[in-house]
């Protein structure tokens, strides 16, 4: 049987689209095995020193300047009027990649990803021999949800809830094309599950925290932009109720800066790591999570029952604010702007432990179950066609 091709276009623009990427590909190989080939390209950065540069200069907002991004935003629009029916910058690098891949499908999981790109593949290896996809992991629509997104053309369009499928439509997608699949987590997200029982010692034994004090994990991006400093205090005051969990992302000053702030604190139980791949794990033994609006991070929240304090400080970007407005109009989530902000939050709950209560019933409420397989299937599936190929997957969980 031949092998099935697919092309994984993403961006390191924080770190959700190169997670669900990265998610993507080792759903196919726990799956399909060898006989789905996945590639992942860091297209906008590998194809372009104007699309690399836009890219380190999204990062850096994200980390230093979040209010800047609404400009930056409103820049980047522009690439859906320029790039309709063709990709401006860094087509020469993104043809060949075709032209030496010949991809049964191209999957986008990045909004500047999409218009234009569709239509170049279907121009180097034809019409009949490509499909085209879109994964979009927006919560909700309206300001913030990218016009990059939208390309009517796509085979298949992903949307992570409802009300982005919704806005989608809107904005010109088919609506027999368009699905509703939920969080394109890793398979060890789905398999590695603590029972409730299990909280108390996985505190203890991996984090060294006690196994009854209320637990706030302090999250940050894998660029490592934070305001731990700044929150940490207001714990500390509450230190014999509650403690934290604590991760830098890639940031290794702020690592340093956190061992040395530990040690002067030894009154507050504090579990400290850099850049960690145990987040599914942190969630679960939390109570509650300090985040950015980043859409991968605050899936996994909702998955895990982990309810979310949005974290707002300097500003809230475009993006964010779909994931924000999700939850505040869903479950009445709260944001904070500043240390004096989550003072209050924490206060209440330490206070009253029932408004804590009521606060986590109504997140929960925004659960939804899902089949982590029917997304990935449907995608080989589309591939298939273009392959000629008819795959069977392997059962999941897997049969010992």
């Amino acid at each position: 049987m031949s092998r099935v091709r697919i092309l994984v276009l993403t961006s390191s623009t924080g770190g959700g689209h190169d997670a669900r990427a990265e998610a993507f590909a080792e759903w196919c190989f726990q799956l399909y095995r060898h006989d789905v080939d996945v590639r992942i390209e860091q297209m906008l950065e590998k194809s372009s020193v104007v699309n690399r540069a836009g890219v380190g200069f999204y990062n850096w907002i994200q980390r230093k300047a979040p209010l800047l991004h609404t400009g930056f935003y409103t820049l980047v629009e522009g690439l859906s009027i320029i790039n309709t029916r063709r990709v401006s910058f860094g087509s020469s690098y993104y043809a060949k990649v075709l032209r030496e891949y010949r991809p049964h499908l191209v999957f986008s999981v990045h909004d500047c990803l999409n218009r234009g790109y569709f239509q170049v593949a279907r121009k180097v290896l034809g019409t009949g021999a490509v499909r085209c996809a879109t994964y979009c992991g927006e919560f909700s629509g309206g300001w913030g949800y990218s016009r990059n997104w939208i390309e009517p053309s796509a085979d298949l369009y992903v949307s992570r809830t409802p009300t982005a499928r919704d806005y989608a439509l809107k904005l010109g997608i088919a609506p027999g094309r368009a699905l509703v699949r939920g969080s394109l987590m890793r398979p060890r997200s789905h398999l590695e599950v603590l029972a409730p029982a299990q909280r108390g010692e996985y505190r203890v034994r991996q984090l060294g925290l006690r196994p009854d004090l209320f637990t706030v994990f302090l999250a940050t991006g894998g660029n490592g932009a934070h305001n731990h400093f700044a929150i940490l205090p207001e714990l500390v005051r509450h230190a014999d109720r509650c403690q934290a969990i604590v991760i830098c992302g890639r940031n290794k000053q702020a690592y340093n800066e956190l061992v040395h702030w530990r040690t002067q604190h030894p009154e507050f139980g504090c579990h400290l790591q850099g850049y960690s791949e145990e987040v599914h794990l942190l969630m679960q033994a939390s109570d509650v999570i300090v985040t950015r609006g980043g859409t991968t991070t605050c899936a996994k929240a909702l998955h895990f029952r982990c309810p979310i304090i949005f974290n707002a400080f300097g500003g809230i970007m475009p993006q964010e604010n779909l994931t924000w407005k999700f939850f505040r109009n869903g479950a009445a989530s709260r944001k904070i702007e500043s240390a004096a902000d989550f003072a209050r939050i924490i206060d209440a709950w330490m206070a009253d432990p029932a408004e804590y209560g009521r606060a986590r019933e109504a997140f929960i409420a925004l659960r939804y179950e899902e089949d982590p397989t029917v997304v990935i299937r449907e995608l080989v599936d589309l591939a298939g066609q273009a392959a000629g190929a008819q795959l069977q997957p392997l059962p999941f969980p897997p049969r010992e």
